[in-house]
């Protein structure tokens, strides 16, 4: 018996003796086929080496790394797990498995597996800089950077730590840093794919478009077929409004990756340019259901809610990319426009989301350290103004009135042009001032550089947080003097914005205190270009025989209390319709919802009108046909609020408390129609009643109310413009004083 034991022994030996000798043959051969590329013979040999040495560690190391690299990871995590159950000493091995659990998003695990590599080697830059991206997947930005920074202490020569570093500065907004570290990674490693990928992105976060496409077109040349940075591409034609060559870039990085996250958020973005909602709706949840942690698709799927009118639920998807990526700047500055439009919102909470903003994003960025100016008090002053709207925009209406009147005299008046899309309203806009920049193509710093240049003295923002604002630039404080005024006027949240014009209607003096700018009153806080030629209209219903309410608004700002007031007050006056007119009635789906609400609260589909996009002066021939136009609320009307008193059509309002929810009685009390305006929704209803019942009182204010707008200091583009001039005088005599007395 005992020597049947030992021959056994004896034998099991021989053969793991020869089974040792012939790994020691095969494994060199298998590194080789790997390190050639050819995964299948090297896993094959590998495998042969395990059927006799199960625990072969040589083998087992390589087969993992050779299983992830050919896309399988799941079986490299299970074969990786093996080697080091073989030997758990190996950092190689430890690391080579975090990177298999990384690919599948199980970054704790990852994590974990990096942090022991580098435990059992200190010196180990690969583990460090693979922690890093780990840690940039789970948010923790600072100590992704740290993490990179480590390995390049290492390593000062390892290009794609210096790529990685890049990627996790761009995560904390600090994109001019980022740009370095790419620039440093490509003068290291020319070719590589991620430094230019990133170069990219940076690039394009910096306005710096023809950067960014130089970049990505130079990765492509090099990989035609990287999805990622075709996507990438698409974004940047995005930014340049260049949509169709964006969609086709999107398409083609679909074509090769058909659930890659970047070109499906893409592809949603363009569509929703192009007016489908329902298939961006349908593509952003395609992006959801393989990751629910993209902020991305979460504030894209907010922008849908909000078109339907559904402001709290496109919070509610805000807040969920917000608490995914806290400095989401686009997220962030979509939760402030929406709030606007949120029933029952305190002034209070409106400007601690704007505080947000400026802690998350503009309190990180650098102050501009100004150069000594003419302090002479009544001096020729220089005016900068900044928009993206200096086109075909409802803004432009209130901001030409100001540039047409301006006394060239006594003020020089620039325009910073920050959008690439130009028409006939461009073209105007140019011709009323002084000095026109195209600054549509530059980062924040080269735009701050040249009003520096400049030597402005008074910089407007004409945008506050609504799309296309400039206000990272504004935070880096490139004139002595700023101010929000026109286009937004709810507040900015920047300590740097120092005065707000608004008016006392607006913004009561109980909640000022709340504002990080100083307040300035104007005769109303907007005004408009007087509309062209329209002959006159007579009151509808004296020909109709009922009434006709209109509203000419954007369907978000019909949110469900306007619509139940109006509902009620539509079952209150037999017969009556209401015409509803936005360009955005031309979407199926927007359209047949908002009439699905009308019947919801009992007012038959044929009493609701939708009317879609027309020329300015067919929109504003369409006040022909109405009686009185029903303000919206929370947000009001602004620009559609005085063309319909320029038309002669009055508006019933009510003062909410925002803002946004006082600026169309703010109108009307401007020109002196405060009976029109109410304080709460039986007011409201009560004086629509009041002046539906009479018509010819109706008629003969209908009559008046053009001139009543002309007269007024609110409505008469010359008389306001002056005042706007006197808010801009005294700001630089208080800031020369000041200034003298340092």
């Amino acid at each position: 018996m005992q020597s049947s034991v030992g021959a056994r022994a004896f034998q099991n030996a021989r053969l793991q003796k020869r089974a040792k000798k012939q790994a020691d043959a095969l494994l060199p051969a298998a590194i080789k086929a790997y390190r050639e590329g050819r995964q299948a013979e090297a896993q094959a040999l590998c495998q042969q080496i395990l059927q006799d040495l199960p625990s072969h560690f040589g083998a087992l190391h390589l087969l993992g790394v050779s299983e992830r690299d050919s896309g399988r990871f799941d079986e490299a995590v299970l074969v990786l797990t093996r080697a080091i159950e073989s030997d758990p000493r190996s950092a190689e091995a430890q690391s080579d498995l975090g990177l298999a659990l990384f690919r599948l998003g199980r970054y704790e695990e990852a994590r974990a597996r990096y942090e022991r590599a580098i435990a059992l080697r200190p010196n180990f830059p690969a583990a460090l800089t693979h922690l890093g991206n780990t840690l940039m997947n789970l948010f923790r930005f600072e100590e992704a950077i740290s993490a990179h920074d480590r390995a390049i202490a290492l390593k000062p020569d390892y290009g794609e730590a210096h790529a990685n570093r890049g990627m996790a500065l761009m995560f904390t907004s600090r994109n001019g840093e980022a740009a370095e570290s790419f620039d440093r990674a490509l003068s290291l490693q020319p070719r590589l794919l991620t430094a230019l990928f990133g170069k990219g992105v940076a690039s394009m976060y910096l306005r710096d478009f023809d950067a960014a496409l130089a970049a990505l077109n130079t990765a492509l040349a090099i990989n035609p077929n990287a999805a990622a940075v075709i996507a990438q591409r698409g974004r940047v034609y995005q930014e340049l409004g260049r949509f169709t060559e964006a969609e086709a870039e999107f398409d083609a990085a679909l074509a090769l990756e058909p659930l890659l996250d970047a070109a499906l958020c893409g592809k949603a973005t363009v569509t929703l340019a192009n007016g489908n909602l329902a298939l961006a709706i349908s593509v952003i949840n395609k992006v959801l259901a393989q990751n629910p942690n993209s902020e991305i698709a979460w504030t894209l799927l907010g922008v849908c809610s909000a078109m339907q009118g559904d402001i709290a639920t496109a919070i509610e998807h805000y807040d969920r990319a917000l608490a995914i990526r806290p400095n989401h700047e686009d997220a962030i500055t979509k939760k402030i426009f929406a709030l606007d439009f949120m029933p029952d919102i305190g002034v209070e909470h409106l400007q601690e989301v704007r505080r947000y903003w400026w802690e998350a994003i503009g309190s990180r960025l650098e102050r501009r350290s100004l150069g000594k100016r003419d302090l002479d008090p009544d001096r020729r002053l220089v005016v900068g103004y900044v928009s993206s709207d200096f086109r075909d925009h409802s803004a432009a209406l209130a901001f030409l009135p100001i540039l047409q009147h301006h006394d060239r005299t006594k003020f020089e008046i620039l325009a910073y042009s920050c959008s690439p899309m130009k028409d006939a309203k461009t073209e105007l806009c140019r011709s009323l001032v002084d000095r026109w920049v195209d600054a549509s193509l530059w980062s924040d710093d080269r735009l701050a550089d040249q009003i520096q240049a400049d030597t402005v003295d008074i910089l407007v923002d004409l945008s506050g947080h609504s799309a296309g604002h400039r206000l990272t630039m504004f935070a880096r404080k490139p004139a002595p003097i700023q101010v929000s005024a026109v286009g937004s006027v709810t507040g900015t949240g920047l300590p740097v914005m120092d005065y707000l014009l608004a008016d006392p209607v607006v913004i009561p003096a109980t909640v000022r205190h709340l504002f990080a700018e100083r307040i300035y009153d104007l005769p109303s806080l907007i005004t408009i270009e007087p509309p062209p030629p329209i002959p006159p209209s007579p009151l509808p219903m004296l020909r109709n025989g009922h009434v006709t309410f209109g509203a000419f608004n954007r369907i978000d700002k019909l949110s469900e209390p306007t619509l139940r007031l109006w509902s009620k007050l539509m079952a209150a006056t037999p017969g009556s319709m209401i015409v509803v007119k936005n360009h955005s009635m031309g979407d199926a789906l927007l359209r047949d919802g908002l009439i699905a609400r009308f019947v919801a609260h009992g007012i038959a589909a044929d009493r609701v009108i939708c009317a879609g996009k027309t020329t300015r002066l067919e929109h504003l021939a369409m006040f022909a046909e109405i009686d009185i136009s029903l303000d919206p609320f929370p947000q009001n009307g602004g620009i559609s609020t005085w063309e319909s008193l320029q038309m002669g059509v009055p508006v019933v309002a009510k003062l909410g408390s925002g803002p946004a929810a006082r600026a169309g009685g703010a109108i009307l009390k401007a020109i002196g129609l405060d009976e029109w305006v109410a304080d709460d929704d039986e007011g409201y209803l009560a004086t629509a009643l009041n002046f539906c019942s009479r018509p010819d009182e109706l008629a003969a204010l209908r009559a008046a109310l053009p001139a009543i707008v002309l007269n007024s200091a609110a409505g008469n583009s010359a008389l306001y413009t002056a005042h706007v001039e006197k808010a801009y005088r005294t700001f630089w005599h208080d800031h020369c004083a000041r200034a003298q007395r340092r």
